[in-house]
């Protein structure tokens, strides 16, 4: 375990967030003036909300990964995050995750059933090119890299009782067998980033599952993205249930009974829209603290169909976005970033092309004394 600085406040408050910008391209990065700035307006308001928040850890959704220079993650801290917005103080962040994800990753199969092979809806996860909608974490503490788990491959046949529509046990049949043998469970990645905050080890659980709709009756995406969820319930809980659980660098096993942690993402999911169990089977767990953050904006923005608590809406379908701490930390405060209708930050939220079409979702917490 790292020693700690002379003056470190070993229950200082920490910010944990995680923010989907709406497609976080190359394209958008490299929108630069003449001096090399970033000069894409949308990436400069997401920007800016980042740093109003100010958080000490954030997950990034939908950013481009790109596989042969990994560039993106560091362009978009310091062409944007690290450069003052609308007179906001800059923020840097040492530390930086960024690994693989299957989204655009090409199957060789038909997929989608639509009688060609190729395309966005064939890949392992749906995406028009490898790497899209991928994830980055950010971090003032440092990441135990050598330590950290990704479950990038892990094959969804290989979850007992899985969900997947390949014709077995009364499931629809949509899959064919040599399909089902190929398909990965996690359409982006799953993450555990071991993060030393202070004195003390916290891993930090990214994903974000698929939505939960684009497809028929077979219900493919609601499946899978059950299932997404489910790979973090079992990875939480533990015990017989989470045998199966093995990541890419081989180790099997779940997350320690003892451990500290934090869940990060879009899980695509509102527990109480639909009747979702998605998201209520990861709430459930006893180690897992629900804060449900809210916003005033939320309400005051409220679309028909929105589930109950609309406070608690992280995009306009639902509340799809989280922050989930272990109950062994103390909450301090949460959010979402939604300003009231009338406040003159809205420019940042008055659309997906002002920031994103999800907001920020936040919460401080310490370790008691």
């Amino acid at each position: 375990m790292m020693m700690l600085a002379a003056g470190t406040n070993q229950t200082a408050p920490v910010r944990f967030a995680t923010f989907n910008i709406w497609e976080l391209t190359a394209v958008k990065l490299n929108d630069v003036d003449a001096f090399g700035r970033g000069a894409n307006r949308q990436l400069a308001n997401a920007a800016e909300i980042v740093q109003r928040v100010r958080p000490d850890v954030l997950l990034v959704n939908e950013i481009d990964f790109d596989p042969d220079k990994r560039q993106n993650a560091r362009l978009f801290s310091e062409r944007y995050l690290a450069v003052s917005q609308h007179g906001q103080p800059p923020l840097r962040y040492p530390h930086i995750f960024f690994e693989p994800v299957n989204t655009g990753v090409p199957t060789g199969k038909d997929m989608d059933n639509d009688g060609r092979v190729g395309g966005a809806g064939d890949a392992q996860g749906f995406g028009a090119y490898p790497g899209q909608y991928g994830m980055a974490l950010y971090s003032r503490f440092p990441i135990n890299a050598a330590d950290a788990r990704t479950f990038c491959e892990f094959l969804w046949k290989d979850m007992p009782d899985n969900l997947m529509p390949d014709g077995k046990n009364g499931k629809p049949d949509w899959y064919t067998p040599d399909e089902a043998e190929i398909l990965r469970l996690s359409s982006k990645s799953h993450w555990d980033i071991p993060l030393q905050i202070h004195n003390r080890l916290v891993h930090v659980l990214c994903a974000h599952p698929t939505p939960p709709v684009f497809d028929g009756d077979e219900d493919r995406n609601g499946r899978r993205n059950n299932d997404e969820i489910r790979l973090w319930r079992d990875y939480i809980a533990g015990g017989d249930s989470a045998a199966y659980i093995v990541d890419d660098q081989g180790r099997r096993g779940p997350l320690p009974p003892d451990a500290s942690f934090v869940v990060l993402g879009d899980m695509n999911a509102d527990p109480l829209r639909g009747g979702s169990t998605s998201m209520a089977q990861l709430l459930r767990v006893a180690r897992v603290h629900d804060v449900a953050p809210t916003s005033r904006g939320a309400v005051a923005n409220d679309v028909a169909g929105a589930p109950m608590y609309p406070e608690r809406r992280t995009a306009d379908f639902g509340r799809a976005d989280y922050v989930l701490p272990s109950t062994d930390f103390q909450v301090i405060d949460a959010g979402v970033f939604w300003p009231s209708e009338g406040d003159v930050l809205c420019r940042l939220v008055a659309d997906r092309g002002s920031s994103s079409d999800h907001h920020l979702v936040w919460v401080t917490a310490k370790f008691p004394d």
